[in-house]
């Protein structure tokens, strides 16, 4: 990747006029891949933002691996796709090229130049590099944009202007196509570069989520994308499988092994402790989705957490795990998240 221009120092206060015979690009769009100098620059103006109903910021937790900048997507109308300047931060690695970030503040003073910060040099988020959300187009029609998550790797500024506010509660918000388009856009991003394990496992886990989905829609379910912001965090839950028919939340593995196993069951552990805070008036099921049935230890450690199991059978169909309400020892038949563990 290109060094940063040693006049450009995170926190400056410029104008393209400024950046861009530095860092290349042109014009005023908010994504400017820069060939000739192997730069994508992303500027982000929370104006233009709040008229479409999402908003850039810095996530106010860390994760083990550090903070996270959330960056949306170009595209003003309709579904945004991995196209254009979306392509080439999704692309920028393999091409060699650096991720600049720059927010804007401002004019130059007595006229109308725009001057944007400098925050810092990014990458893609190599766990999870995007997300899809719902907003608003600029007609006014609800669509799905893509929302990347930027890690910083030098130097940056983090200005609590700049870091999004916590949610004041817990609330869910379910999406019709959000899933099936976020493991499309996924497949795409994984072909345009050399695949590693993590790419791997990620193929698994959307191959299985695809035939689950498709085999749901043949038998006359409804799967949705559930969106879940966190009472008083800035993070949020996004699950591609949220069947409305049977008010049941599946997490896909890509394995049944052990790892697997775990990362699902706690992923929906956290899901469900928030969930209690807003679907009060029905009963909701969560259930892990596996490529094979799990061997029996850890159908036990599932139904110790009231958690089901649904697996694709020999026949490539789907089946769910049928347990006994017996002692712990087995598998007992908890399906619903709000039954009492050890009852």
């Amino acid at each position: 990747m290109t060094t940063l221009a040693p006049r450009f120092q995170p926190g400056d206060i410029l104008t393209r006029a400024q950046i861009h015979p530095v860092l290349g690009g042109s014009g005023y769009a908010g994504i400017c891949p820069a060939q000739e100098k192997r730069n994508v620059l992303l500027f982000s103006d929370s104006k233009v933002g709040e008229r479409y109903g999402y908003r850039d910021g810095w996530l106010a937790e860390d994760d083990e691996l550090g903070p996270i900048f959330t960056y949306t997507g170009a595209g003003k109308r309709g579904d945004q796709t991995p196209t254009g300047g979306n392509a080439a931060i999704l692309g920028h690695a393999s091409k060699g090229r650096t991720l600049h970030l720059f927010i804007a503040v401002g004019k130059v003073a007595g006229t109308d130049t725009r001057t944007h910060k400098y925050i810092g040099r990014f990458k893609l988020d190599e766990q999870r590099s995007f997300e899809i959300r719902e907003a608003k187009d600029e007609l006014g029609q609800n669509r799905n944009v893509i929302v990347f998550r930027l890690r910083p790797i030098d130097p940056y500024i983090r200005e609590a202007a700049d870091t999004l506010p916590p949610a004041p509660r817990s609330r869910l918000r379910l999406q019709q196509t959000a899933g099936r388009l976020a493991r499309a856009y996924r497949r795409q991003r994984r072909q345009l570069q050399q695949a590693t394990q993590a790419d791997l496992i990620d193929a698994a886990r959307d191959d299985l989520a695809d035939a689950f989905e498709q085999h749901a829609l043949l038998s006359g379910e409804s799967i949705t994308q559930m969106e879940l912001s966190m009472r008083n965090s800035t993070t949020q839950l996004a699950f591609d499988l949220y069947n409305q028919t049977n008010n049941t939340l599946y997490e896909p593995t890509a394995s049944t092994a052990r790892d697997s196993i775990t990362q699902a069951l706690a992923q929906l552990l956290d899901a469900r402790r928030y969930l209690r805070e807003v679907i009060t008036d029905q009963p909701f099921h969560l259930m892990v989705l596996t490529p094979s049935l799990p061997r029996e230890d850890l159908r036990d450690l599932l139904a110790e957490y009231s958690i089901g199991i649904v697996y694709r059978n020999e026949e490539g169909g789907f089946s769910e795990f049928e347990t006994n309400a017996t002692p712990i020892s087995t598998p007992r038949a908890f399906r619903c998240a709000d039954c009492p563990v050890g009852s």
